[in-house]
């Protein structure tokens, strides 16, 4: 299986939540409004949920400007497009900050997910084919390869994390589901940022989520779809009850 079943899966390239302040390269304007737009947008999305700007950080336009080398009409329309998704708050007269996160968003969007998952899983079993379980395997077997960026470089390997759950879900073949899953996916990944800065060096940790991933390919590999639900759901729902026993919501950059 090639590299690339994969990677062309991917939402974005991701990067360290401590990325120092530097400014992003200049974004040309080659092929049209819109597409440079959307690379504003992609930018500016990833800084909010690695991590960069911080939750509650107001999103300041001569700051913006200096890191995406760009003017203010691609930065507001970015802007307006992210308070739709939620990943930013307007003050009246005051601007933009990033959306704040919080105890109860965090449990509401987990338990969430867990159920949108567990669908996805349902109807990919369903549904999914020869092609959808080799594509399962490869993922797993690039992300089992990949694991020694997991303490130098945690955000990589995350990609190659969500390229495997990525491969499970589309097999539900349904666009509009998808939809939903990936916008949950989005939100949730602040709060698994989190938790990968505060959880994943730990060997314990990482291990006991390798299990489960394994766990997880075995029970689709052999279409068996309660087992595979539930174990879809544990798996999601694992970062939120550790964060949730901690302080990082409340002081998440200490």
């Amino acid at each position: 299986m090639q590299d690339d079943s994969c990677s062309n899966r991917n939402l974005r390239a991701t990067t360290q939540a401590s990325a120092i302040e530097m400014k992003q390269p200049p974004i040309k304007e080659v092929d049209s409004k819109d597409n440079f737009a959307s690379q504003v947008l992609g930018k500016l999305t990833n800084d909010i949920l690695t991590g960069y700007f911080q939750p509650g950080e107001k999103l300041r336009m001569t700051r913006l400007k200096e890191r995406y080398q760009v003017g203010v009409g691609p930065l507001r329309e970015a802007l307006s497009q992210l308070l739709v998704k939620q990943l930013v708050v307007v003050e009246n007269q005051r601007g933009f900050r990033v959306h704040p996160i919080s105890k109860a968003e965090l449990i509401d969007i987990y338990e969430t997910r867990s159920e949108i998952e567990a669908l996805c899983v349902e109807l990919a079993i369903e549904r999914g084919g020869d092609e959808w379980e080799a594509n399962i395997v490869a993922c797993a077997h690039k992300m089992k390869i990949h694991s020694d960026l997991l303490e130098e470089e945690p955000h990589r390997w995350e990609q190659y994390h969500h390229d495997f759950h990525s491969a499970i879900a589309e097999g539900c073949q349904s666009p509009a589901l998808l939809r939903v899953r990936d916008n949950l996916y989005e939100k949730a990944s602040r709060y698994r940022n989190l938790w990968l800065k505060k959880n994943m060096v730990d060997v314990a940790v990482f291990d006991a989520n390798k299990k489960e991933h394994e766990a997880l390919m075995n029970a689709l590999l052999k279409r068996d779809v309660e087992t595979a639900k539930d174990l879809i759901r544990n798996h999601i729902r694992s970062p939120s009850l550790t964060l949730q026993a901690t302080a990082v919501i409340d002081h998440p950059f200490d």
